[in-house]
């Protein structure tokens, strides 16, 4: 009986296996699909974002220039900004559904690309052809990353999320993550270490934690959408507390940092640290490099190294604005007539060109035009064998 069922046996399990390997194709095309679509809505998203910010940055040049009275917030074109700054940040949330959080983090490098841009077309910044090179070296890392990410897919259901957030890569993360930003945050605290990579590694700490929480509640919703409800699961609504309590500290530290270093540099060392720490939080909660061939593994992290490059160059390129200096307001001194239709105090504009009053760019002006400081020494009753003070300032009464 056992020799002759085997037999059948066997002939039973031959179109199950040949099955299995016709739908393993599909299954890698479709995922290559959702990798494509995931990077579309990312890129998509990141030059929204830049159009925004600069659309409100044009906002506040063009009411800095004229005598608008208005508030910023109440132009059209701030609202336009931010209209177009909400869609974008709805694309960059669609795409963690689709893609590996491993391949999407890296992908706001697009936004520095654009920025740098528009910055020249429509703000007229001046650049210099090593500029150019540094997007191209952006542009590549980009496309690297999009050619050789991460290929991994599992839908984002109730369970696959409670089982990935208690495996033990995962817990062991998390435990050294917790470890260095309570370091961090005693050092900075404690003992005033306002170094630009402290402040940004726990801006980056926290940012993993955002990146994976986007992905598990966007996932959600999509798995929702598609027909199995998953917004029933407690799971969901704790990753969603997660995900705004880090966005709201991940802000708190860079309205800080902003206070104290530029821009620029925040913007490329803070690209760095967090793309890095969001990698490997997706590589241990999500499993994103699981399958992956060592080439395509490497390809990754070259494209990644080249788009750090790139966007590192872009914001050290870019030109420091010039410390804020005084000046007399022509309306405190007797005499003067003001400048002004309502009687404003303003800081006349040379060479005839727009500026935020005194912080225009003084470094290319005649030496003319360079305030100086004289030592001003009050009129004082002394004996007659002092020297007398370079100067006097004498003070007149209104009847004088």
């Amino acid at each position: 009986m056992e020799g002759g069922n085997s037999p059948n046996l066997q002939l039973q399990q031959l179109p199950l296996a040949t099955a299995a390997v016709s739908v393993q194709p599909h299954t890698d095309s479709f995922s290559y699909k959702e990798n494509l679509i995931g990077a579309l809505l990312a890129i998509f998203g990141h030059l929204v974002i830049s159009i925004a910010l600069n659309l409100q940055k044009y906002s506040h040049i063009r009411l800095a220039g004229s005598k608008d009275p208005r508030a910023y917030f109440k132009t059209k074109m701030w609202w336009c900004g931010l209209f177009l700054l909400v869609l974008g940040e709805l694309g960059v949330f669609s795409s963690y559904a689709f893609a590996p959080l491993s391949l999407i983090v890296p992908l706001s490098a697009v936004s520095v690309i654009a920025s740098a841009i528009i910055g020249i077309i429509f703000i007229k910044e001046k650049w210099k052809p090593k500029d150019f090179l540094s997007c191209g070296l952006a542009i590549v890392g980009t496309y690297l990353l999009i050619t050789f990410g991460p290929n991994s897919h599992e839908k984002m259901t109730g369970e696959n999320i409670t089982r990935h957030l208690v495996s033990w890569p995962f817990l062991l993360y998390m435990l050294v993550e917790i470890i260095m930003f309570c370091l961090l945050l005693y050092f900075y605290k404690e003992k005033n270490a306002n170094y630009i990579v402290v402040i940004l590694l726990l801006v980056a700490l926290l940012g993993s934690m955002t990146a994976v929480t986007v992905k598990a509640v966007a996932g959600m919703i999509l798995v929702s959408i598609q027909g199995n409800l998953q917004l029933d699961y407690p799971i969901f609504y704790i990753m969603l507390v997660c995900m705004i309590a880090t966005a709201v500290f991940q802000a708190t530290f860079l309205a800080q940092a902003s206070q104290l270093y530029d821009s620029s540099q925040i913007a490329s060392v803070g690209y760095i640290l967090s793309t890095t720490a969001a990698i490997t939080a997706g590589a241990t909660f999500y499993l994103d490099f699981t399958g992956e061939d060592v080439l395509h593994i490497c390809m990754f992290a070259l494209g990644c190294l080249i788009a750090f490059l790139g966007v590192f160059l872009i914001t050290r390129n870019r030109k420091k604005p010039v410390p804020f200096e005084p000046y007399i307001s022509m309306d405190a001194m007797p005499g003067m007539q003001n400048m002004h239709d309502k009687g404003t105090a303003v800081q006349p504009d040379l060479k005839a060109s727009f500026s935020y009053g005194a912080l225009e760019n003084n470094d290319n002006m005649p030496e003319i035009y360079t305030p100086a400081t004289l030592p001003i020494v009050q009129e004082q009753h002394g004996p007659k064998g002092a020297s007398a003070p370079p100067y006097r300032v004498l003070e007149h009464s209104k009847k004088e």
